[in-house]
């Protein structure tokens, strides 16, 4: 699940939201995406996520580097236990809200003002330059006020090969974790009204809970230390693939982490639209 540009099909969605205090940051979340992708669409297409949190330029992207295995390593965690139960490099343009840039397969298109990227989508080479419909960018400038949107422009020939895309910001909600779910594979405003199948695998993190919470990953020996000092050293995660839900965002409040009860994770719709979904 994933809103695109285009025609799309999106399976194996991984999700990771994390808590830890960073040493240089402070107190931050850390937002983790990965899935499988297969373009639909004529030529190249790109996949749009809203992240809730403002002030997120390039330097909030996450690099990791040669390793593609950031989030399946902390699947590998959890999973056994839930089958039991059942760098980025800069172009050198910048147009004040809005940056591209080059981030793994990815030209990124970032705006805190969604209405200005299909301008700024002249910057995007042409091999990855998707279709875009400005009604698209105008829905998530009204019903998603106070985040960041990140368009992620691909090409098919190198579709196979993306990374998980990982990010940091300081949350605006300081009492839940919200992680981006909204779904729409044809390019058009996402319907807020429909239901959706979920293909999700959910994962937490945190280092406010004791030693015993979760479960613990090993991120292996060669991962670079500064991408270390953003991940867990343990996680929770629950898959979510069950019959239809209502669009919309998954979230989990801050006490129900801490209790690592994963029961309690809601589907949620857009602040701007009425109330959470059921």
């Amino acid at each position: 699940m994933c809103v695109s540009s285009d025609l799309a099909e999106f399976a194996g969605t991984v999700l990771y939201a994390g808590r830890c205090h960073h040493r240089v940051h402070g107190r931050i979340e850390v937002l983790g995406y990965q899935n499988r992708a297969v373009n639909l669409a004529d030529g190249p297409n790109s996949m749009v996520l809203h992240v809730p949190a403002s002030g997120v330029t390039r330097g909030n992207f996450l690099s990791a580097g040669r390793d593609g295995r950031v989030l399946t390593r902390m699947l590998e965690a959890v999973r056994p236990v839930a089958a039991a139960a059942g760098g980025a490099a800069a172009m050198d343009w910048t147009g004040g809200e809005v940056e591209v840039f080059e981030h793994d397969i990815y030209t990124v298109v970032l705006a805190s003002d969604p209405t200005r990227i299909p301008r700024a989508l002249e910057e995007v080479p042409p091999h990855k330059r998707p279709r875009l419909r400005p009604e698209l960018f105008e829905f998530y400038a009204d019903v998603f006020p106070g985040h960041t949107i990140v368009l992620c422009c691909f090409d098919n020939a190198e579709l196979r090969q993306a990374k998980p895309l990982l990010l940091w910001y300081r949350p605006t909600d300081l009492d839940r974790l919200v992680l981006p779910a909204l779904d729409s594979h044809t390019g058009d405003v996402p319907d807020l009204d429909a239901w959706v199948h979920p293909d999700h695998w959910l994962l937490f993190g945190t280092d406010e809970a004791g030693p015993d919470w979760g479960y613990p990953v090993d991120h292996g020996s060669t991962m670079r230390h500064e991408l270390r000092e953003f991940l867990p050293d343990r996680v929770v995660g629950a898959e979510f693939s069950y019959g239809r839900v209502p669009n919309g965002d998954f979230a989990l409040s801050r006490d129900d982490l801490l209790r690592g009860d994963l029961s309690k994770v809601e589907r949620v719709r857009p602040v701007s639209s009425p109330g959470p979904a059921s």
